[in-house]
């Protein structure tokens, strides 16, 4: 390609890439998932609240570029040192000058690592003693997994936040700044890139903002300007910059494991286009097919197994044709082999073999069978070997007898599957097994096996109570993993709990998404002091961000907390909607809360559906009229069309959220839950409460009642109740309706 003048920011000698590289958050490109408005790294880098971090992500992803930022930002004296560079001289100049600068100036020192994965265990444990007792704050880069390439004893004082490959989106923002810019960049110069020549350096770079850069300047430097000034860049030059895409993987780090577990999985799945990808990846990228013969004949046995005995034959014949011809028409066996497996039945009984394994890791020693022990030594003396019935003197050569240990009788360790050769053989196998147990009720001579049985008489009460107790704690949790489970949730991941009057979700939001951020809405102050004191053992940045009001005021209460920039990527709650009016506009709001991809997940009581009191009393004691008119009084309570609380039903609630601006991502699912309450004196006094009303905002069960029956009928309902019901444990059922919905996507007409 021909020569053209060099621009005048190359002639100080810095390539683009590092001319370009961001100097503050707001010039930053990508990496929304850690520094995007409200996660938690953009807030401590903003309030320079830093601890140790280690950045870890593929080349080009802005490890460096964020230490930078960093360094720009915060008031810390910052040091840097390369680990292919520096040795443990250079760890203890940086620590003496963080000391003098601490004791002298009051100042903290960060220090960054670059490649810190370089170090040996030495340097990294002559820096662990200064990180643990705050004399640095250490930063690290590394593009290796952090959990096996740094020492365990930094990782746990570190924070470790992964970068990902940028996509295409972020690639074409870093070029097209890099064009505008007239002091770093070309916006001095007139340089014309055409579309598809930037889609494929795009395309090529891979997601490697370094390699995209590198190859614009490469491009925009060696192209001479036409007659009016203009550098055009066109699709040929643009093949020329950057002409092989770059594969990201490393034969002894993440992405090999990554890619192979990849493969392996696809295999497994039977889904011969995904293994044909993860294999071409692996060869284009010089992976040793010896290697991926080994994995495939293990998968042979192990996921492939008796559903096709001929696998491991298959394989083992692929391997040994790749070893007579070699590369590169050896990768002709390699892919057949994958694509037989991929497409093979499959079974995993081989773990049989495991299970029994375990068994024999664990179990009493059991001694052999007599009739089954060697007969050749001492049969007359012992009687070794007699009573063994020889199975080719019998029809099919099989005969029932007792093979297992007697302790480990009917004991089952092979499942055979039902696919493929397995289900030849399963019926025989199952078949065999039923007359051995037969066989085995047979054997004379053995102990009855003894039962045991204990009762100390006391506390039986107080421990069926307890049990009742953590039922309805399992019950709590459930419903907590199943709404967040729903949720999808990620280490960086915005949440807001819509509804933190127990914290139920809030506090697990936080263990899940610590990188991310959590904000807690509580409808009234003395919520709100509630979880603001949990919260309080928490380090600042770790804990939520505290609202106090109703769902309907949620985007005024993230103004008024400098947060209307904030989209979460989900919004959770227990109850949320329970007691609105309108359930509409407090479904909108959250709508509009939420981020274009962020899920809305619910749990919401059904009471239409609750519990009613009357099915838990013998009726016989009220008779069979005011039995009858007390149940429709019941229901008639549980039908009112004007208690918010009351007056939908699961049906209404999917109107509600299509009406709101969601789309349902599951369908809505309306489960019952079976527990166990003690009804106790105060749960009756608060039913027939007479003086309910005002004060506690919505009427007694027993004011209800007094709307169908008269004064005396309900005073012998209450009677029926404190007799039949007080103290006692009785099934209570609650309907729960879950909600997983996604924001309706924007269609551009």
């Amino acid at each position: 390609m021909p020569s053209g003048p060099p621009s005048t920011a190359a002639e100080g000698g810095q390539p683009l890439a590092a001319r370009m590289r961001p100097r503050t958050l707001q010039e930053f490109i990508g990496q929304d998932h850690i520094v995007g408005p409200g996660r938690l790294l953009r807030r401590a880098i903003e309030a320079d609240q830093l601890s140790s971090l280690i950045f870890y992500g593929p080349p080009g992803t802005g490890k460096t570029t964020l230490a930078m930022v960093i360094a720009n930002t915060t008031r810390s004296h910052f040091l840097t040192i390369n680990a292919v560079l520096a040795g443990v001289a250079d760890i203890r100049n940086a620590i003496s000058e963080a000391r003098r600068r601490a004791e002298g100036l009051r100042q903290r020192t960060i220090l960054f690592v670059d490649e810190v994965h370089r170090f040996n265990k030495a340097q990294q444990d002559a820096l662990l003693p200064h990180v643990e007792n705050g004399t640095i704050i250490l930063i690290g880069a590394t593009t290796e997994n952090p959990y096996f390439a740094v020492n365990r004893a930094l990782t746990s004082r570190s924070r470790i936040f992964q970068l990902r490959s940028l996509d295409a989106a972020d690639l074409h923002a870093i070029a097209e700044q890099a064009l505008r810019d007239p002091a770093r960049g070309y916006g001095g110069r007139c340089v014309d890139v055409q579309a598809d020549a930037m889609a494929h350096l795009v395309r090529v770079a891979n997601g490697d903002a370094r390699g995209v850069l590198n190859a614009l300047e490469l491009a925009a430097e060696t192209t001479p300007p036409q007659a009016d000034g203009r550098v055009v860049i066109d699709m040929q030059v643009a093949e020329e910059s950057i002409q092989q895409r770059a594969v990201l993987y490393d034969k002894e780090g993440d992405y090999h494991y990554d890619t192979i577990s990849a493969f392996i999985k696809s295999l497994r799945g039977s889904d011969p286009d995904a293994a044909m990808y993860w294999l071409a990846k692996m060869v284009y990228a010089g992976e040793d097919p010896r290697f991926l013969f080994r994995r495939m004949l293990i998968f042979a046995s192990e996921d492939v197994g008796l559903a096709d005995p001929h696998a491991v034959t298959v394989t083992l014949s692929c391997a040994t044709a790749f070893d007579r011809v070699g590369l590169p028409e050896g990768r002709f066996p390699l892919a057949q082999a994958a694509l037989y497996l991929a497409t093979a039945p499959k079974s995993n009984s081989i773990f049989a073999f495991f299970d029994a394994l375990g068994v024999i890791e664990n179990e009493r020693e059991g001694d052999v069978p007599a009739h089954l022990k060697d007969a050749s030594r001492d049969a007359k003396q012992f009687g070794h070997g007699e009573g063994y019935l020889y199975p080719h003197a019998y029809r099919d050569h099989w005969v029932a007898q007792q093979y297992l240990p007697t302790h480990m009788q009917g004991k089952v360790f092979y499942e055979p599957g039902a696919l493929g050769y397995e289900q030849g053989i399963r019926q025989q196998v199952v078949g065999h097994r039923e007359a051995q147990l037969e066989a085995m009720l047979d054997i004379d001579g053995e102990a009855a096996g003894e039962v045991f049985t204990y009762s100390d008489g006391g506390g039986a009460h107080d421990r069926w109570l307890q049990r009742t107790v953590s039922r309805v704690g399992q019950h709590l949790g459930a419903l907590r993993d199943r709404v967040l489970d729903a949720a999808a949730l990620q280490r960086h991941s915005l949440v807001l709990d819509a509804h933190a009057n127990t914290g139920l979700l809030t506090w697990e939001a936080l263990r899940r998404a610590p990188e991310g951020g959590v904000w807690s809405l509580a409808h009234d102050g003395r919520s709100a002091e509630a979880v603001r004191q949990q919260a309080a053992r928490l380090p600042e940045l770790q804990r939520p961000r505290l609202l106090v009001g109703g769902a309907q005021d949620l985007l005024a209460l993230l103004k008024a907390c400098g947060d209307e920039a904030v989209r979460f990527d989900a919004v959770v709650g227990r109850n949320v909607l329970s007691g609105h009016a309108d359930k509409t506009s407090v479904c909108a709001v959250l709508c509009a809360c939420l981020r274009d991809t962020g899920r809305l997940c619910l749990a919401e009581v059904v009471p239409r559906r609750a519990q009613r009191l009357s099915a838990l009393v013998d009726p016989a004691t009220l008779g069979e009229d005011l039995v009858a008119r007390l149940q429709a009084a019941e229901d008639a309570l549980y039908q009112a069309d004007d208690d918010p609380l009351v007056n939908w039903d699961a049906p209404d609630l999917e109107a509600v959220l299509r009406a709101a601006g969601f789309e349902l991502w599951t369908p809505l699912s309306v489960e019952t839950q079976d527990e166990e309450r003690r009804i106790t004196g105060d749960a009756l006094a608060r039913w027939f409460d007479a003086q309910a009303g005002p004060v506690n905002r919505r009427p007694s069960y027993a004011q209800h009642l007094l709307k169908c029956l008269s004064a005396g009928e309900v005073a012998r309902v209450e009677a029926c109740y404190r007799q039949q019901l007080r103290d006692q444990i009785v099934p209570w059922r609650t309907s729960w309706v879950y909600v997983t919905a996604t924001p309706v996507p924007l269609t551009l007409t």
